[in-house]
């Protein structure tokens, strides 16, 4: 019997696209996404009470396991409605079924993609572009699609994609030679209903002072652009031959146990894991020896707004979970690449054009790390010092999105800790430039190949549930005090605040004040401090969205504008840029809307997003591949303990550390 949380599996996938096909006879019906509607709070908190109490048994009343999905349905004219639908399925049937508004885009599927480039190879435009300029020989045009973007206020509301174009050196006979380093400029638009290229747009490929519009380059488009390679085989030089092994070795096998399908249990902790076509991996049902932490952990969006002012680069704009799907873009991954030790890997399930499962191997990786020293202590008096490591269990998963990888990670430590780190990676977005310039708009980082300023904005979802579900959300502030005879007669005072959130509402980091995000329970007291339980966390003091307000990428992403928002908690709202973000205009349904409504948040059901991200202006070091980028959301234990909850971690040695042999290190002779 499934788990509520379990992901759906294939033939759970498979009944729920039959019910829809015998739903609509005689239409064409194209999936989208067929994944696991997570059931309503209300009764999964009355399953878990049951489940936690061990008073779950096979006749408890469960929630009804439900399909959500996303289809496309063919009228007369080919012209497809979208319907998002959700079916049970284990009744067989259809609980809902409504059409998406026709001013929003369902989001894309990679048979799109794979179309725009069947469309440009057909297309005689793209073909006279193509004779225009004056490739070497041996090179082929490569078409990489990408979502449309911004659209322009001029723009009609179709379904458009676009190509960003290369050119592949075959000479090297190698499939993985790099492309990117010979890019083309031209832009060709699909409209993706009628599968034909609108149009092609021609940026400009000058450099300061240059039109914006301007068309400078020469016939022969890429003489100036240089090699630039990253798979082993056909870098010049090799690789290093000094790199000695070094290998993560567990005897006895892992700490961690999995148990029916998604249920992890490690030292204290014990949690759920997921996986669904546009979050990827999440985390749920979070406790810590017993006792509740979190009641869902996810990432919610994540936006790439480039800084380019030329046309078309302005539209240049993705949402890399709503647009596509971070899911359907997960690895799979590689037993001691991606993770090293002693691996657990998840497997995803997605849906087929025609609503067929597929499954999705070795998406998530568990595994557990050393993380250096977790806590020492030396007395001195006696020299006895007493140190342990600090290990960490890792879910992770790593995306792809076409130039661009991300690795994913939750982490929870012995020591009651939750960190989310972000890592990106991958080969920065270039265009070309003309030779001997350089540009405001970014970074040339080899000959021909300008790397566009840019930013990478993510926002974690955070569903509390401190000891329970009416949670508060505290402001904690540290604030100078002015030196004062009475209070403050030598001027070393501060004064902590800590201020309740009332109803739902942004805030931005603030390190001059040390501000603090503080989740607590108010219903329940720490007894050695008086102070409520909680978990604390400090906002990432990044650099938020530096579009214009008035721009359509900061109107479509308003979630990337604060650093924190807390809204009160409604089924369904997991998504800070709203449920569809293809093409955009603004965002609908998103954080901002939900903070809009102004609800009571205190002791209440409450959501904490926390938003933080890079802002990318490329350097050479980045290419041909960028060394990660780290970002990590630390969320800590604050008065939820009664002492530090790891100080029972043994301080063993490790009995497989030894001394460097005196071959490495001689004494140097000057």
């Amino acid at each position: 019997m499934h788990h509520p949380l379990d992901i759906l599996l294939a033939d759970e996938i498979n009944t729920a696209r039959d019910v829809i096909l015998i739903q609509y006879p005689g239409k064409v019906i194209g999936f989208r996404e067929i994944y696991l509607h997570e059931p309503p709070k209300a009764e999964l908190k009355e399953f878990l009470a049951l489940e936690h109490s061990g008073r779950l048994s096979p006749t408890s009343p469960r929630p009804a396991r439900l399909a959500r999905c996303l289809f496309d349905v063919f009228g007369s004219k080919n012209v497809p409605e979208i319907h998002e639908a959700l079916v049970d399925v284990v009744l067989r049937k259809t609980v809902k079924d409504e059409k998406v508004g026709s001013k929003q885009h369902a989001n894309l599927i990679l048979p799109e993609l794979d179309t725009l480039v069947e469309v440009c190879q057909a297309s005689p435009m793209f073909r006279k572009v193509l004779s225009e300029i004056n490739l070497p020989e041996g090179f082929e045009v490569v078409i990489e699609p990408w979502p449309y973007g911004s659209p322009d206020d001029t723009d009609d509301n179709r379904r458009y994609f676009q190509g960003l174009c290369f050119a592949r050196d075959t000479r090297l006979r190698n499939p993985d030679s790099n492309f990117y380093a010979f890019p083309l400029p031209f832009i060709p638009v699909m409209d993706a209903l009628k599968r034909e290229i609108v149009r092609i747009d021609r940026p400009a490929t000058g450099g300061k002072g240059d039109s914006l519009t301007g068309q400078t380059h020469r016939p022969d488009i890429i003489s100036h652009c240089n090699s630039s390679e990253y798979v082993p085989e056909l870098l010049t030089e090799g690789t290093r031959k000094d790199l000695k092994p070094l290998n993560i070795l567990q005897p006895e096998g892992p700490s961690f146990r999995v148990t029916n399908q998604s249920l992890v249990e490690w030292q204290k902790w014990r949690f759920r894991v997921a996986f669904n076509p546009r979050e990827g991996a999440t985390i749920h049902d979070v406790w810590y020896d017993g006792r509740s932490v979190l009641f869902r952990l996810g990432m919610s969006e994540m936006t790439v707004p480039y800084a380019d002012a030329r046309p078309p680069y302005h539209r240049k704009q993705a949402f890399d979970f709503g647009d596509g799907g971070a899911g359907k873009c997960a690895n799979n991954l590689g037993l001691g690449c991606d993770c090293l030790g002693v691996i657990k890997y998840f497997n995803g399930y997605l849906a087929e054009r025609d609503g067929t499962a597929k499954k999705a191997p070795n998406v998530i990786c568990l595994h557990e790390q050393d993380n250096g020293i977790g806590w020492k202590h030396t007395n001195w008096r006696t020299g006895r010092a007493v140190v342990t490591r600090s290990r960490e269990l890792v879910v992770q998963f790593v995306i792809t999105l076409a130039n661009y990888e991300y690795i994913f990670a939750y982490k929870f430590d012995q020591a009651g800790g939750i960190t989310v780190e972000t890592r990106a990676t991958g080969i920065v977005s270039v265009i070309n430039i003309d030779p001997g310039k350089s540009s405001d708009y970014g970074n040339v980082v080899s000959s021909g190949a300008l790397a566009q300023n840019h930013q990478h904005i993510f926002c974690v979802r955070i569903d509390p549930a401190i000891d329970g579900h009416e949670n508060t959300v505290l402001i904690e502030e540290s604030h100078p005090v002015k030196l004062n005879r009475v209070t403050n007669p030598q001027g070393n005072f501060y004064e902590v605040r800590k201020t309740p959130v009332e109803r739902s509402s942004f805030f931005d980091a603030n390190p001059s004040l040390n501000r603090v995000v503080r989740m607590v329970n108010t219903h329940k007291i720490n007894p050695i401090s008086g102070s409520p339980i909680g978990y604390k966390f400090t906002p990432l003091a990044t650099q938020l969205l530096l579009a214009d307000p008035d721009s359509t990428q900061a109107r479509r992403a308003q979630f990337a504008q604060h650093h924190v928002w807390v809204t009160k908690y409604r089924d369904g709202e997991l998504y800070a840029g709203g449920r569809y973000t293809l093409q955009s205009r603004k965002e609908v349904d998103g954080v901002s809307d939900a903070v809009k409504r102004g609800d009571p948040v205190k002791d209440d059901d409450v959501v904490v997003w926390s938003v933080f991200g890079i802002t990318h202006n490329p350097r050479v070091e980045d290419w041909p591949v960028m060394p990660v980028e780290v970002f990590q959301l630390m969320i800590r234990p604050a008065d939820f303990f009664c002492k530090n909850p790891a100080i029972d971690v043994p301080s063993n040695k490790n009995l497989t550390s030894e001394l460097v042999s005196s071959d490495c290190c001689k004494q140097s002779h000057l």
